[in-house]
């Protein structure tokens, strides 16, 4: 017994020491293959050709379509273009606008749309399509119908730029449920039925599904009923698909399906229930409330006349969401828009504010740029790759090892809940390339002009480790074909070539002016009796929060119930503008990677309003993208050209006249438009005087003479100082031109308080800033009473735009300055104090000053829509937020205690 113990015991031993130097084998194996790649360049920054496996990953159905509309590439998405038409359908040109157009102009009668549908319920059989015959005769069935219902089921999880994965389609006899996976290269078949006017498609809450139609199938809804746009008209408490269910037929749905995996097959018994009641019940929920639109009609006035049409708006509205085309969200500059979306989120972490800002942001912005790029190249989408909370920490900790950034990302994502079976933590991607993400993590001087060339030459290609797809192939071909100047811009000793040089001058624009963060954070604010108030801002809703005015009622999105009863109701000024959501986009074409604020109304006019007449302030300021800005402000600088010959009133300052020592400046911009001899210009007199600054010990005597008269006349013929000189360099700038004229030319002033246009103005720098502290309190004071400004729902820095403070000049103490504006009145109030002499502040402030002394506050009304209308011509948005029209009247009724009320400011 003991001998056969010993025997045992032995070979365990044995057997353990085997076990181990096979471990130890294995593992010097491991070291050496990993040494050797190294030296192959697999490593991040090598430059080796080894073709390396990349991860299995699991068979998505979209590797099987053949024809993809919409690729992960940078360049534009291609819209069809119908045949028989002359012209070739741009960017920004719908294939069927004109049929749109007719549709806009012309709405379909009532009585064509309404077909009597009566409540089923859905214990009637259903058709499955997935084959193209099939589909073909679901076709020639549609077209002879009169309206149908359509809705979609969407994946973006695994997906780049997602997919239509589900079609449901309804008739009041037949439920069709599409299998667009399997028929995704022939869903066109489908398209004349979508563009035939004479058919009703009913859609619920279409704004993303005319998208995703035209991005998939280049399928194009003409002639749209959208149940979602009908509850906006008859003011519902809800507008939501569930809520139309619940009260019309008595369905509950669990809307928690939506976010199903809508690629598995065969569905299961409760998605196919839950995707048929989303088509199922719309033809009869849009009778009932097509009804109720025509009954508004017969209740709203007895005169025909004045009768408003309720069902051709909800109509109008519909069709007006056709419009829009899809446009791919390519950024200028990869990932930037998403870094300053983390950084500004996540700044506050735990050991964030150690870092150096320029540091942290360089390094998130690298992140989210690679990230971009291996979404891209393996059709994942962002958040499957990484999540933004995930690149936080990594940002905030910069792991060494691979071991390290996987616990940095496992901890990260259970932390923020966003880890599920679903989505595993790492992604497969960060598993495969984790090594160059531990090199971007490690090496602070890494270009990012360089890690896009390095990454896209070492994973796509022929000896890239990564497939190429029919969603990848065109990223790389086009990458090597703008190599230069994709994602960088030339850098200095490099000449450029005017072609280059003006996309280059544009991308620095948009990076250097566009929005950094999204505008609208569509955050709501609801009354006591929980009727929708207004959409705005974060800050806004802290506000109240902050002071105990308002109990928080949901978190996501944010959204407060006031305790007091607010001043006004949109309902009562009639401004259903502010009870809608925004969408941060270009309201021209839609553009989504960079926006401008735009302002319709220019504000060499609009700041010379009263006060209670541009309270309305994010009505009239807009997001557009570069392009159409730039449009734009062409337009509006010819419309204030044709203004100035209408009312006779030049654009521009001519002369300007001083007098010695007197403290008076007239400006010479006579109705007649003839200009005064005397005087000189503003820019003959600054030009005359830096001139002097810079040269004059230098130059002729008889040129220093003649230069020497200019700067003379303007101080009366007196003898002119050196000080003299440098006050006349600022004499016709705005305060904003001047300090931007100093920070240029770093001039230095011996005397600052002399720093005004004419002598005898003392006005200190801490001076303007007290005035500046009390201008700001004042406007605060609205709030702090209690007064809600209902109408001002305006969303991010659009609600809290200072376009009509920051052209304030300070007030100035001891400063008598008088404005003649060749009426002969002299005007020494603290507004003038706000005009340029040059540009257009003369000019503005008298085309106000004429519209209200010849048609009161209604002139201003009708010059407001004048420009809505000249904006509306040169842009043609398709985009524009839902009750934005062209007549906003912008009526307010103010509290006793509002800035705005007008009783305060009456003398």
């Amino acid at each position: 017994m003991a001998s056969r113990e010993r025997t045992i015991r032995v070979a365990i031993v044995a057997a353990a020491a085997i076990s181990l130097v096979a471990s130890a084998a294995l593992l010097l194996l491991r070291q050496r293959r990993l040494r050797r790649r190294r030296r192959r360049g697999v490593a991040c920054g090598g430059g080796g050709r080894r073709r390396r496996r990349c991860f299995e990953p699991e068979e998505k159905p979209q590797n099987r379509f053949k024809r993809v509309l919409a690729d992960n590439s940078y360049s534009p998405f291609k819209h069809l273009k119908c045949e028989g038409k002359e012209k070739g359908v741009s960017l920004k040109m719908h294939p069927y606008e004109e049929e749109i157009n007719s549709l806009l102009d012309d709405p379909p009668l009532i009585s064509n749309f309404c077909s009597n549908n009566k409540y089923s319920d859905m214990s009637t059989s259903y058709s499955w399509i997935d084959t193209e015959a099939q589909l073909e005769s679901l076709t020639k069935l549609l077209s002879g119908e009169r309206v149908f219902a359509v809705d979609t089921e969407q994946h973006s999880l695994r997906s780049f730029l997602g997919y239509t994965a589900l079609m449901q389609i309804s008739t009041q006899k037949e439920d069709f449920l599409i299998d667009t996976i399997a028929l995704h290269d022939v869903m066109g078949i489908l398209r004349p039925v979508f563009a035939d006017r004479s058919i009703c498609k009913v859609f619920h809450g279409a704004d993303n599904d005319v998208l995703w139609l035209q991005r998939d199938f280049h399928i194009y809804v003409v002639n749209m009923f959208d149940t979602a746009k009908a509850c906006e008209i008859l003011s519902k408490p809800y507008k939501s698909l569930a809520y139309l269910l619940e009260t019309y037929c008595g369905v509950s749905t669990d809307k928690t399906f939506q976010r199903e995996d809508w690629r598995v097959r065969p569905l299961s018994t409760e998605m196919i229930e839950y995707a048929r009641s989303d088509a199922h019940y719309l033809l009869y929920i849009s009778d009932c409330l097509a009804s109720e639109l025509h009954k508004r009609i017969c209740d709203t006035s007895d005169c025909p006349d004045d009768k408003f049409n309720f069902f051709f708006e909800a109509s109008r509205r519909a069709n007006m969401v056709c419009m829009q085309l899809y446009v791919k969200d390519n950024e200028s500059t990869p990932g930037a828009s998403a870094a300053a979306s983390i950084f500004s989120r996540y700044m506050n972490v735990q050991g964030f504010e150690s870092l150096k800002l320029g540091e942290s942001k360089d390094l998130i912005w690298k992140l989210c740029a690679w990230r971009d790029l291996m979404a891209r190249v393996h059709d994942e989408s962002l958040r499957f790759v990484l999540s933004d909370q995930a690149i936080a920490a990594l940002a905030v900790t910069i792991p060494k090892s691979s071991t390290e950034v996987y616990n940095v990302i496992v901890e990260a994502d259970l932390s923020n809940g966003s880890a599920y079976p679903s989505q595993p933590s790492p992604s497969p991607v960060v598993v495969t390339h984790v090594e160059e993400l531990c090199c971007l993590l490690q090496d602070s001087t890494t270009n990012i002009d360089n890690v896009f060339k390095l990454l896209l030459d070492k994973n796509l290609g022929q000896t890239g480790c990564c497939p190429l797809s029919v969603y990848n192939y065109a990223l790389v071909s086009e990458f090597n074909l703008k190599k230069t100047s994709m994602f960088s811009l030339k850098h200095g000793g490099e000449k450029l070539t005017p072609t280059n040089n003006k996309k280059a001058s544009r991308e620095l624009f948009i990076q250097k002016f566009s929005c950094k963060s999204p505008v609208y954070h569509n955050c709501r604010i609801y009354a006591t009796d929980g009727r929708l108030l207004c959409y705005c801002d974060r800050r806004k809703l802290e506000w109240y929060l902050q002071r105990n005015l308002a109990k928080m009622v949901e978190e996501d999105p944010p959204a407060i119930m006031l305790l007091f009863e607010p001043k006004g109701r949109p309902e009562d000024e009639d401004n259903d503008f502010y009870i809608h959501s925004k969408k941060n986009i270009c309201v021209g074409c839609g553009e989504k990677s960079h926006y401008i604020r735009y302002r319709i109304i220019p504000s060499c006019y609009r700041m010379h309003f009263p006060e209670h007449l541009k309270s309305h302030r994010s009505h009239d300021i807009v997001l557009l993208c570069v392009d159409c800005h730039e449009a734009a402000h062409a337009a509006a600088e010819k419309y204030k050209k044709q203004i100035a010959g209408e009312f006779g009133i030049p654009l521009f300052v001519q002369r300007i006249v001083g007098s010695g020592d007197k403290p008076i400046i007239t400006v010479s911009s006579s109705i007649d438009g003839k200009d005064d001899d005397t005087g000189v210009s503003p820019l003959q007199l600054r030009t005359a005087a830096m001139a002097l600054l810079r040269h004059g010990s230098s130059m002729p005597l008889e040129r220093q003479a003649e230069l020497m008269q200019i700067v003379k006349a303007y101080y009366g013929g007196r003898e002119v100082t050196p000080e003299d000189l440098e006050m006349a360099l600022f004499v016709g700038m705005s305060p904003h031109e001047r300090r931007r004229f100093e920070k240029k030319k770093g001039l230095s002033f011996l005397n600052p308080e002399k720093r005004t246009i004419s002598k005898g103005s003392t006005c200190t720098a801490v001076e303007a800033a007290k005035k500046d502290s009390e201008m700001d309190h004042s406007t605060n004071q609205e709030l702090i009473t209690g007064k809600f400004d209902v109408s001002d729902g305006g969303q991010g820095d659009l609600s809290t735009t200072n376009e009509d403070v920051d052209r304030r000049q300070p007030p100035e103490k001891g400063n008598n300055c008088t404005l003649d504006y060749g009426n002969g009145d002299g005007i020494t109030s603290e507004s003038d104090k706000k005009l340029s002499l040059l540009g257009h502040g003369p000019h503005g402030k008298q085309v106000v000053e004429h519209l209200l002394n010849n048609y009161g506050e209604e002139g201003i009304r009708e010059f407001c829509q004048r420009w809505r209308q000249v904006f509306v011509e040169a842009i043609h948005p398709r985009f524009l937020p839902s009750g934005w029209n062209i007549k906003h009247s912008g009526r307010r009724d103010f509290g006793e205690y509002s800035v705005y009320n007008p009783a305060k400011k009456a003398p």
